[in-house]
Protein backbone atom coordinates (compact mmCIF):
# COMPACT_ATOMS: atom_id res chain seq x y z
CA UNK A 1 0.00 0.00 0.00
CA UNK A 2 1.44 3.25 -0.91
CA UNK A 3 2.02 5.96 1.49
CA UNK A 4 -0.52 8.02 -0.26
CA UNK A 5 -3.05 5.00 0.17
CA UNK A 6 -2.45 5.24 3.99
CA UNK A 7 -2.41 8.69 4.36
CA UNK A 8 -6.03 8.74 3.11
CA UNK A 9 -7.06 5.38 4.80
CA UNK A 10 -6.49 7.52 8.54
CA UNK A 11 -8.01 10.78 7.07
CA UNK A 12 -11.39 8.85 6.11
CA UNK A 13 -11.25 7.43 10.04
CA UNK A 14 -10.90 10.91 11.33
CA UNK A 15 -12.81 12.96 9.07
CA UNK A 16 -15.81 14.30 10.48
CA UNK A 17 -17.39 16.27 7.96
CA UNK A 18 -19.82 14.56 5.81
CA UNK A 19 -18.65 16.31 2.07
CA UNK A 20 -15.06 15.59 2.31
CA UNK A 21 -15.48 11.89 3.49
CA UNK A 22 -17.79 11.20 0.32
CA UNK A 23 -14.95 12.36 -1.37
CA UNK A 24 -12.25 10.66 0.10
CA UNK A 25 -14.43 7.33 0.06
CA UNK A 26 -14.80 7.80 -3.38
CA UNK A 27 -10.87 7.91 -3.97
CA UNK A 28 -10.63 5.20 -2.09
CA UNK A 29 -12.95 2.63 -3.87
CA UNK A 30 -11.47 3.74 -7.31
CA UNK A 31 -7.92 3.43 -5.60
CA UNK A 32 -9.03 -0.08 -4.32
CA UNK A 33 -10.41 -1.38 -7.91
CA UNK A 34 -13.59 -0.99 -7.40
CA UNK A 35 -15.50 -0.22 -10.88
CA UNK A 36 -16.70 3.44 -11.23
CA UNK A 37 -20.61 1.95 -11.31
CA UNK A 38 -20.23 0.03 -8.24
CA UNK A 39 -18.61 3.38 -6.26
CA UNK A 40 -21.40 5.95 -7.77
CA UNK A 41 -24.22 2.89 -6.48
CA UNK A 42 -22.69 2.71 -3.06
CA UNK A 43 -22.20 6.49 -2.31
CA UNK A 44 -24.98 8.04 -5.01
CA UNK A 45 -22.44 9.88 -6.83
CA UNK A 46 -22.11 11.08 -10.36
CA UNK A 47 -18.93 9.07 -12.15
CA UNK A 48 -18.12 11.95 -12.74
CA UNK A 49 -17.71 13.13 -9.17
CA UNK A 50 -15.65 10.58 -8.98
CA UNK A 51 -13.19 11.29 -11.63
CA UNK A 52 -12.78 14.77 -10.17
CA UNK A 53 -11.81 13.80 -6.60
CA UNK A 54 -9.49 11.20 -7.90
CA UNK A 55 -7.39 13.57 -10.35
CA UNK A 56 -7.54 15.81 -7.44
CA UNK A 57 -6.12 13.53 -5.36
CA UNK A 58 -3.87 12.27 -7.31
CA UNK A 59 -2.68 16.02 -7.73
CA UNK A 60 -2.70 17.43 -4.41
CA UNK A 61 -2.79 14.56 -2.39
CA UNK A 62 -5.26 14.84 0.62
CA UNK A 63 -5.59 19.06 0.75
CA UNK A 64 -6.95 18.02 -2.88
CA UNK A 65 -10.37 16.83 -0.90
CA UNK A 66 -10.39 19.11 1.34
CA UNK A 67 -13.50 21.68 1.33
CA UNK A 68 -12.23 25.00 0.29
CA UNK A 69 -14.65 27.70 0.61
CA UNK A 70 -14.51 29.35 3.39
CA UNK A 71 -17.25 32.01 3.60
CA UNK A 72 -17.56 35.38 1.97
CA UNK A 73 -16.75 38.64 3.56
CA UNK A 74 -19.30 40.13 5.87
CA UNK A 75 -20.58 43.27 5.01
CA UNK A 76 -19.93 44.75 8.26
CA UNK A 77 -17.39 44.14 10.29
CA UNK A 78 -17.71 43.31 14.41
CA UNK A 79 -17.39 47.23 15.10
CA UNK A 80 -20.12 48.22 12.90
CA UNK A 81 -22.40 45.76 13.61
CA UNK A 82 -21.65 46.99 16.97
CA UNK A 83 -22.14 50.22 16.28
CA UNK A 84 -25.74 49.62 14.41
CA UNK A 85 -27.25 47.55 17.08
CA UNK A 86 -26.20 50.49 19.43
CA UNK A 87 -27.64 53.04 16.98
CA UNK A 88 -30.97 50.72 17.08
CA UNK A 89 -30.91 50.85 20.84
CA UNK A 90 -30.92 54.82 20.66
CA UNK A 91 -33.98 54.90 18.53
CA UNK A 92 -37.41 55.14 20.25
CA UNK A 93 -39.08 52.76 17.08
CA UNK A 94 -38.04 50.34 14.93
CA UNK A 95 -38.45 49.56 11.56
CA UNK A 96 -36.87 47.12 8.85
CA UNK A 97 -37.44 50.27 6.39
CA UNK A 98 -35.53 52.60 8.79
CA UNK A 99 -33.07 49.94 9.43
CA UNK A 100 -32.59 49.66 5.76
CA UNK A 101 -32.48 52.98 5.07
CA UNK A 102 -29.31 53.71 8.09
CA UNK A 103 -27.37 50.68 6.52
CA UNK A 104 -27.25 52.25 3.26
CA UNK A 105 -26.61 55.81 4.23
CA UNK A 106 -24.10 55.44 6.70
CA UNK A 107 -22.49 51.80 5.55
CA UNK A 108 -23.41 51.84 2.12
CA UNK A 109 -24.84 48.23 2.61
CA UNK A 110 -27.74 46.24 1.20
CA UNK A 111 -28.27 42.51 2.61
CA UNK A 112 -29.06 40.24 0.09
CA UNK A 113 -31.27 38.44 2.47
CA UNK A 114 -34.26 39.83 4.71
CA UNK A 115 -32.76 37.32 7.79
CA UNK A 116 -29.24 39.92 7.85
CA UNK A 117 -31.67 43.18 8.95
CA UNK A 118 -33.79 40.42 11.54
CA UNK A 119 -30.58 39.26 13.01
CA UNK A 120 -29.44 42.97 13.51
CA UNK A 121 -32.83 43.94 15.08
CA UNK A 122 -32.81 40.46 17.51
CA UNK A 123 -29.71 41.27 18.63
CA UNK A 124 -30.38 44.99 19.42
CA UNK A 125 -33.61 44.02 21.33
CA UNK A 126 -31.60 41.14 23.38
CA UNK A 127 -29.31 43.39 24.21
CA UNK A 128 -31.79 46.09 25.04
CA UNK A 129 -33.66 43.38 27.28
CA UNK A 130 -29.95 42.86 29.20
CA UNK A 131 -29.92 46.42 29.70
CA UNK A 132 -33.47 46.99 31.20
CA UNK A 133 -32.75 43.68 33.73
CA UNK A 134 -29.86 45.49 35.03
CA UNK A 135 -31.13 49.00 35.88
Amino acid sequence: MSKKHQELNNWIKKNLDSRELKRALAVKFAIDGWDYQSISEALNVSKSFISKWKKRFNAAGIEGLRLSYKGGKGYLNKQEKQEVIDWLQKQSDWSLYELKFYLNEQYNVVFKSPSSYYYLLGKAKSNWVKIKKQL
